[in-house]
């Protein structure tokens, strides 16, 4: 298993009637030197300026960006690439809304998710592993929050690492 860090940019807050329009991944690993990065083309008619604007991208720009059933394909491509014969796992700080639109936007245009059907939240974990429901773990980030989404997966993945080392867990690879 290998974990894999995602994060979603999108125009919207739910996917079909609204669009992902970009995402990053990070696997998760020292070094954290193997990446992705998608920028995909609205799918709707539908999007909210706020949350565009969150991105930093015009509607404009985000309709040259490329089909979404190609981005799906690059990010399904890596994956097994990346971690031949291994199951990725999906880690997000904001599991509920970025695993919604992975998830939706892999079974829509590749007929399945490589992450199966399950996802971890980083906040929830570092909750636990800390023993705290009130803590949050953004203070371990290195990379700085910028909501480019490759950034921000390597700001997460970062932590989750600093996570693991500060509490010596090991994860058994396989």
């Amino acid at each position: 298993m290998s974990f894999v860090m995602v994060d979603v940019e999108s125009d919207g807050p739910i996917p079909g009637d609204y669009s992902m329009i970009e995402l990053g991944a990070v696997i998760v690993e020292p070094g954290l030197g193997r990446t992705f990065h998608a920028q995909l083309r609205p799918i709707s008619e539908r999007w909210v300026p706020e949350a565009l604007a969150v991105s930093g991208h015009t509607r404009d720009a985000t309709l040259g960006f490329e089909a979404p059933e190609v981005g799906m394909a690059r990010f399904r491509d890596w994956l097994v690439a990346e971690l031949p014969g291994k199951r990725p796992l999906f880690v997000s700080d904001n599991n509920g809304y970025d695993w919604q639109f992975i998830n939706w936007y892999f079974h829509h245009y590749l007929g399945s998710n490589p992450f199966g059907h399950s996802s971890t939240n980083l906040g929830s974990l570092y909750k636990g592993v800390v023993r705290d429901l009130t803590k949050n773990f953004k203070h371990l980030r290195r990379t700085p929050h910028t909501h480019h989404p490759v950034q921000d997966a390597m700001g997460n993945a970062e932590a989750f690492l600093e996570i693991l080392d500060q509490n010596q867990i090991r994860v058994r690879r396989s």
